[in-house]
């Protein structure tokens, strides 16, 4: 099932038995991409909109130098590009992190699901407003923490999306994202990322290897990355 794990766990209501079938037939295909594939170039029109089943993607902006700053990184269950459907282009670069799948959903057919499917129109909706709450907490991220703090913010939220959707337990989940993947997403260097890790570790509060997380503490990660959960919109109130 595709489904399931699509808007589940990221939003406040459930879908029906009748929207869970629909989402399923809407999907044109699933494909299996490599680590490091660039799948949408800034710019370009886009016909159709992404979900990410297995692996990590990110959205990536280049400066003149050459210098990337990724602002945003999808995990399993997310709809990468759903804003391309009213948008019909992105003013981003997508790529996958690490090896990963996806299903894809032609924007014709996201045209018949909103002029038909009310209820689940709002709920893709929600999915670009949930986009845009954890933008502007990256924005807060990159603007008002140091560096042990952009570090610490970003583990926290990875490990709080990764729990929604089933991925992430007792402090441990895995992602595709190296050294350098965390400098471009915290606006620092890769020789500060590796600082920044060995005096989290030290302090006991989260190791990271091999692509293998474990938060020891999760309280104290989260207090010095002043992290609070509620922009994830994980409890379904309404």
């Amino acid at each position: 099932m595709i489904s399931s794990k699509f808007l589940m766990g990221r939003g406040r209501s459930e879908l029906t038995d009748e929207e869970k079938q629909v989402l399923e037939d809407s999907i044109a295909g699933v494909r299996s991409l490599p680590g490091r594939n660039l799948m949408v170039r800034a710019g370009e029109r886009v016909e159709v909109s992404t979900l990410l089943l297995e692996g990590f993607i990110c959205r990536y902006m280049d400066d003149r130098q050459g210098q990337r700053q990724l602002v945003a990184v999808h995990v399993p269950g997310d709809f990468v590009d759903l804003h391309g459907f009213p948008m019909k282009r992105l003013d981003h670069d997508v790529a996958t992190i690490g090896p990963a799948k996806i299903a894809t959903i032609e924007h014709r057919t996201l045209q018949s699901i909103t002029e038909r499917f009310p209820h689940l129109t709002r709920m893709l909706w929600f999915s670009t407003l949930l986009d845009a709450a954890m933008h502007r907490e990256w924005i807060f991220r990159l603007g008002r923490l140091g560096a042990e703090g952009r570090i610490a913010h970003l583990f926290c939220e990875l490990y709080t999306r990764l729990e929604m959707v089933g991925l992430a337990q007792d402090g441990r989940f895995t992602m595709a994202m190296t050294q350098p993947d965390l400098a471009e997403a915290c606006g620092i260097t890769g020789v500060h990322v590796n600082r920044v890790l060995r005096v989290l570790r030290e302090r006991g509060l989260l190791t990271y290897k091999g692509g293998e997380a474990h938060i020891a503490d999760l309280k104290g990660l989260a207090a010095i990355a002043e992290f609070e959960p509620q922009y994830l919109y994980g409890t379904r109130d309404g």
